[in-house]
């Protein structure tokens, strides 16, 4: 038997492939399933079963095509309410990969209320723990991700509650040896303390973990509810994609449209996603272009800046570029929104001011400051006073709280985010000087 792990650092996700006699198992694959063919044909192997723990929020899965190309078995909780063929697998079910090793269903809601954990046992002995959003290294599945979305809604609090009876009741009452492999690690949007490491045991996480230390239900809920990161708006539609089944990866990102270089969208016709450096985007942009640059967390910005109920352009400093991210936006099924994409290259486009330092730091009463960072980032440290705090997210939806009586200077942790800010407060407020204070910020 051999487990292999397969990592998208994008989204921190974790997907596994489980190797048994020349048979392979699946859990919670990634939306591109060209590494699992890849690692079934390594190993003169079959793919035979695909297990998904919930319907994920943060990403697609390839379980339905896997299903149509492989012929393999879906296995997904009856709760889940899925609309492509497959299996129920729910607590007290059992998978024989051979007749010593077993996979066992473990109902545990926490993060969504059809979750399930996935017990590998050999000669009846427990091995390990696949437990997909519900217990991380180092923390636990949030609980505010399924008020509206999927076959079964519940609110955050009733699924906190769910989430503290699934831990004292069901995984911490595992072996202390049992390995723990999740779904997500550090950098994840699905908990709010994920550790780096992609695998522990239950009596390590017992140990460390502060969702499993003592504490009362209420001192559980109260702790888990507080401080969560913000839910991208692309999450729910992640979760009803996954619910469905979403369609061949190779085949719909090649249906994307590709567009001649440097097009012109209709003004009326368009969100322009612009992914290539702020620099480039600063000097020569499309009007309304929003710059979300190509970078390590690009699906999450484009799915937190970009809504379901949008459709947009996807514009590139290159052919190669283009290419890979259509790619990154099918992760999260976002080339289904795509209307056309195109390279951008020409040099009289729109242009936005440059952050002249001395300038701000002279007459910093004289400029509406935002701070784009999460409400927790702030908390932590406010870089400047008097600030208007809209995070990235909401920035679209809170345009109207900007005043537009003096220029605009607008910051972030790092660059990335108040690139994107300064070009939507921009093109909202044409009237005034918007400023993005980028990798400066860093100096304050």
């Amino acid at each position: 038997m051999q487990i292999e792990q397969f990592e998208d650092k994008a989204l921190a996700h974790f997907a596994y492939a489980i190797l048994v006699d020349k048979t392979i198992t699946l859990i919670d694959p990634a939306r591109n399933p060209q590494p699992y063919y890849d690692f079934a044909k390594k190993h003169d192997a079959k793919i035979i079963g695909v297990i998904e723990t919930h319907p994920h929020a943060d990403f697609v899965s390839s379980h339905l095509e896997i299903h149509e190309t492989t012929g393999a078995t879906i296995y997904v909780s009856k709760l889940v309410g899925a609309d492509y063929p497959h299996k129920a697998f729910d607590e007290g079910d059992e998978i024989k990969l051979n007749k010593n090793i077993k996979l066992k269903a473990l109902h545990t809601p926490g993060h969504s209320p059809d979750s399930i954990t996935i017990l590998l046992e050999e000669k009846g002995k427990l091995l390990a723990a696949f437990t997909g959003d519900t217990l991380f290294i180092g923390d636990v599945g949030r609980p505010d991700l399924r008020e509206k979305a999927g076959n079964m809604h519940a609110k955050r609090e009733e699924l906190a509650r769910m989430m503290y009876k699934t831990t004292r009741e069901k995984l911490m009452k595992l072996p202390d040896e049992v390995l723990v492999y999740p779904a997500h690690g550090a950098g994840s949007l699905c908990g709010k303390a994920l550790k780096s490491a992609n695998s522990s045991t239950i009596g390590e996480e017992k140990a460390d973990n502060y969702a499993l230390q003592p504490m009362s239900e209420e001192e559980f809920v109260a702790l888990l509810l507080e401080d969560q990161p913000f839910i991208p708006k692309y999450f729910g539609y992640n979760v009803d994609l996954n619910k469905k089944g979403a369609p061949h990866f190779r085949k719909s990102v090649d249906a994307v449209r590709h567009l001649d270089n440097n097009f012109q969208p209709k003004l009326d016709d368009k969100v322009i996603v612009d992914t290539r450096p702020d620099a480039a985007f600063k000097a020569s942009h499309l009007e309304g272009a929003i710059n979300i640059m190509d970078g390590g967390k690009f699906e999450t910005w484009l799915g937190s800046v970009v809504s379901p109920e949008e459709n947009f352009y996807l514009v590139a400093k290159s052919a190669e570029d283009l290419e890979r991210l259509i790619e990154r936006s099918a992760k999260i099924g976002y080339e289904l929104l795509t209307k056309g994409a195109f390279v951008y290259n020409n040099d009289n486009g729109k242009q936005l001011a440059t952050f002249d330092k001395a300038a701000f730091d002279a007459h910093r009463d004289d400029f509406t400051i935002i701070d784009v960072r999460n409400p927790s980032e702030v908390k932590d440290k406010k870089v400047f006073e008097n600030t208007l705090e809209i995070p990235l997210p909401e920035l679209r939806d809170r345009l109207n709280e900007i005043p537009k009586d003096k220029p605009i200077y607008i910051h972030c942790a790092g660059g990335y985010r108040s690139a994107a800010a300064a070009s939507i407060v921009q093109q909202a407020i044409p009237e005034q000087k918007v400023y993005d204070v980028s990798e400066a910020v860093l100096t304050y």
